[in-house]
């Protein structure tokens, strides 16, 4: 049958992108590239992008998960995967681009700035993690 198929390609899509940024691109980005700014600049940009992978995939995979006998536990990790993204997307990252655009007009991030900053990041790579982990579980459920 292709729909089992479909459902894990679209689950190991969504899984491997969010693994692939956040644990490949990103840290690779700030081992290499010697200006810290833009190597933040791209690894945002990547985030960015990889927000809308995880809604389409998301919004993708609720209905194809939603006949399956254990429905309830899958589209408890769907969802709470969204909501993940939902979160840090709309949520924590504009917060973030705030702080450092008024650090961009001040010049330089105030230290009480800074640890807000700190603190946002923390609780979003908090958030990946925990999305990382039931993408795992996700992907272990599929059939």
């Amino acid at each position: 049958m292709w729909l089992p198929r479909i459902r894990l390609l679209i689950t190991v899509l969504w899984v491997g992108s969010l693994w692939a940024i956040g644990y490949l691109a990103a840290p690779t980005l700030f081992a290499t590239l010697a200006d810290k700014i833009l190597a933040g600049a791209i690894a945002g940009s990547l985030f960015r992008t990889e927000a809308w992978v995880s809604l389409g995939c998301g919004a993708v995979l609720l209905p194809l998960v939603w006949r399956l006998p254990q429905r309830k536990w899958l589209v408890g990790l769907v969802l709470a995967m969204l909501a993940g993204t939902l979160v840090t997307y709309f949520g924590i990252q504009p917060w973030m681009a705030e702080l450092k655009q008024s650090a961009g007009a001040a010049g330089v991030m105030a230290s009480e700035s800074t640890s807000q900053f700190a603190l946002l990041h923390g609780v979003a790579s908090t958030i990946y993690l925990i999305q990382s982990v039931l993408g795992a579980v996700l992907v272990v459920r599929m059939r």
